[in-house]
């Protein structure tokens, strides 16, 4: 009898520690699940997914700015085949004008040549004239009807008042390019209202370099440039001595316009002589040249008095300063 009892006593002990292991396993599996929370997986997926939202955001705009540089590249390549094309057909221009100065060349070369006879003759008349009227001889009137080209810079000062730009203005185009044409190469340019206002605001106060694009974009700009205007050219000339008179350079200044404004011709003829005028000699600094507009011929224009008093006071002003005043009898483009 007491051995069975021993036997059932270790029975039971086995069974508890049977039990006892159980529940530590189950207590030992409950303390790791905790350590690996959930929320960070969820938070990593989240992170993931706002990650591609971005990379796609930033895709999308790559793609917009690929699109807009491929469209300005396109442009650009059009531009330069434009520009391409402009310098052919100027190449083109430059070959016939090479050829036809090389055959006027060789023209004036021979003696039975026109531009030869012409050339003997003109020596000729000197020596005469030298002979009848002595070797200290001096013409007092330097003003032969035309305009004096030997200037190296030119400077445009133009009306742009409403009746010139309203009427005058094709014309004034016109007379534009016929003075650039007699002047085929200059060192400087410059275009200025009679205000003193530049067309070019990035050429203030400097010479703009001479070339045959450059002429043509003063012509395209001239085409809408419409500043304001008192009809009156001392301010611009004022400027225009002021700025670019330089002792050692040859300058003329061509005022375009139609009307006068201000009270007195004598007051804008003494300003412009004594800011024109050398102490030393009284020579003028800078020439200028003036062109006139008759656009009183149009019934439109109500003031017609200031058309004459312009006239009078380009007529003066260009004679005391070395130029030529070239009065128009049409004020409209001639076809």
């Amino acid at each position: 009898m007491k051995r069975k009892q021993r036997q059932t006593d270790e029975f039971n002990v086995s069974f508890l520690d049977v039990i006892c292991c159980g529940f530590g396993a189950i207590v030992l599996l409950l303390m790791i699940t905790k350590t690996v929370p959930i929320v960070v997986l969820e938070e990593t997926q989240i992170d993931r997914k706002g990650q591609v939202a971005e990379l796609q955001r930033t895709l999308f705009e790559i793609q917009g700015e690929t699109t807009i540089l491929n469209r300005d590249l396109n442009a650009k390549h059009e531009q330069l085949d434009a520009e391409t094309q402009r310098i052919a057909i100027l190449r083109g221009k430059l070959t016939q004008l090479q050829a036809r100065h090389a055959s006027l060349a060789r023209q004036a070369s021979s003696d039975d040549s026109e531009l030869g006879k012409l050339a003997r003759a003109t020596q000729s008349l000197s020596a005469e004239m030298e002979r009848l009227l002595g070797d200290r001889f001096e013409r007092q009137n330097n003003i032969i009807g035309g305009i004096p080209v030997d200037s190296e810079y030119i400077i445009f000062i133009i009306d742009t008042s409403g009746s010139m730009f309203n009427f005058a203005w094709p014309r004034m185009m016109d007379e534009m390019i016929a003075i650039l044409d007699i002047y085929p190469s200059v060192k400087g340019i410059q275009i200025m209202n009679d205000m003193g206002q530049y067309m070019f605001t990035s050429f203030r106060d400097e010479w703009i370099t001479d070339s045959p694009a450059r002429r043509t974009a003063i012509i395209n700009r001239l085409r809408n440039w419409n500043p304001f205007s008192n009809s009156s050219p001392v301010e611009g000339i004022q400027k225009a001595v002021r700025t670019f008179y330089d002792p050692g350079k040859r300058v003329s200044i061509y005022v375009m316009g139609d009307d006068f404004t201000g009270k007195s011709i004598a007051q804008v003829v003494d300003i412009v002589d004594r800011l024109n005028h050398n102490r030393d000699n009284d020579q003028p600094r800078v020439r200028i040249h003036a062109v006139g507009f008759p656009v009183q011929f149009d019934p439109r224009v109500p003031n017609r008095q200031g058309v004459y008093r312009f006239a009078a006071l380009m007529r003066e002003l260009t004679y005391r300063n070395g130029g030529t005043f070239v009065g128009l009898n049409d004020y409209q483009r001639q076809r």
